[in-house]
């Protein structure tokens, strides 16, 4: 794994600026797969105008960045299939046969691939390049969708979508080490049983949150194993995507139910502000533009791309796009490789 810039701050290779060599001279594009169309849509940030739209295989979940930054994976779960795209010219490539693959992990050290079988009830370790499978490990629970990996990368945390359970893996022997339930807590409707989704590291190390859809906030779990939950953090209904401000101060959560965007202080562990979205709507998946300023986000249910100003909460630009936009990349961002999912840099 490559050596932490900072020994209190993981994320601290993602400032404004910090471009990695193999994307220079790449354009910024949005990158929104359509799961409900069977295409990814590209969107120009500047002049907010969609570039282009082309087919890939069934329900495309999410566009996701290879470890060396080199490569864009379509996941098209359905379809089992990876389609590449190559992000100098935006185009599609010839899609390479993996089953089931709804989200797409690259360990710390770029030597595995970790595709996310959710109906498989698997994590399958792969080559990062041919994508041939190295390994695979059947999983004791149900959605598996979600992860995000400790500061040294020797273990990492996966959310459980369907049976409200946190998996800790060892990254090297590829193994589940820990099993852990999630409480039932008052959620959309009355009680209901949780749905874990997006997982994030504070900057710290210390701790994971993890975002729950239908408890409306994020758990707070600790990374030192055995992994135990700290505390709960109410955010909004629906609770989905987590992603990190470019100064690591803050962590931003989409709120799908309610439409709305809650800005947390890693610092205060308070929720410090809260976005709403004009005329509501379904914030999902997305990232940070590389300066910092403004979020891109998937509107699931409503085939939208928001572009949103963090600093005053205006919503700059609400772009029409397929059906069911999901886990959409930003790219490039800042950061010296990527862990996966729709952008995870360090």
């Amino acid at each position: 794994m490559p050596r932490p810039l900072s020994p209190t701050d993981v994320w601290a290779a993602d400032r404004p600026g910090q471009f990695a060599k193999a994307v220079r001279g790449v354009p910024l594009r949005i990158y929104v797969p359509n799961s409900g169309s069977n295409t990814v849509t590209e969107i120009d940030p500047r002049t907010y105008k969609v570039i282009r739209t082309f087919r890939t295989g069934r329900e495309p979940q999410h566009v996701v960045p290879s470890w060396d930054l080199k490569t864009l994976w379509v996941n098209n779960d359905l379809g089992n299939s990876l389609t590449p795209i190559n992000p100098v010219t935006g185009l599609p490539g010839k899609p390479v046969a993996v089953h089931d693959p709804y989200n797409l992990y690259f360990t710390p050290d770029g030597k595995h691939a970790v595709v996310m079988a959710s109906n498989d009830k698997q994590l399958v370790f792969r080559d990062p390049h041919t994508m041939a499978v190295q390994k695979t490990v059947p999983v004791p629970c149900a959605g598996v969708n979600h992860a995000d990996f400790a500061a040294d990368g020797k273990t990492f945390l996966v959310s459980c979508e369907f049976s409200g359970q946190l998996l800790l893996v060892d990254t090297a022997a590829e193994k589940v080490l820990q099993v852990l339930k999630l409480p039932s807590m008052a959620g959309m409707a009355g009680m209901h049983a949780p749905m874990p989704q997006d997982v994030k590291l504070s900057p710290d190390g210390r701790f994971y949150y993890v975002a729950d859809m239908m408890s409306n906030g994020m758990w707070v779990v600790s990374t030192h194993p055995p992994v135990a939950i700290q505390g709960f953090i109410p955010t909004g209904k629906g609770a989905h995507g987590l992603y990190v401000t470019r100064n690591s101060r803050d962590l931003i959560i989409t709120n799908r139910g309610e439409g709305s965007i809650s800005l947390f202080d890693f610092v205060t562990r308070k929720v410090v502000k809260k976005i709403k979205i004009p005329g509501g709507g379904s914030p999902d998946m997305g990232g940070v533009s590389p300066d910092g300023n403004v979020l891109w986000v998937s509107g699931r249910y409503n085939s939208v791309v928001y572009a949103i100003r963090l600093s005053t909460g205006k919503l700059l630009a609400r772009i029409p796009v397929g059906k069911g936009p999901h886990g959409l990349a930003v790219f490039p961002q800042p950061g010296r490789y990527s862990l996966g999912h729709t952008g995870i840099f360090r």
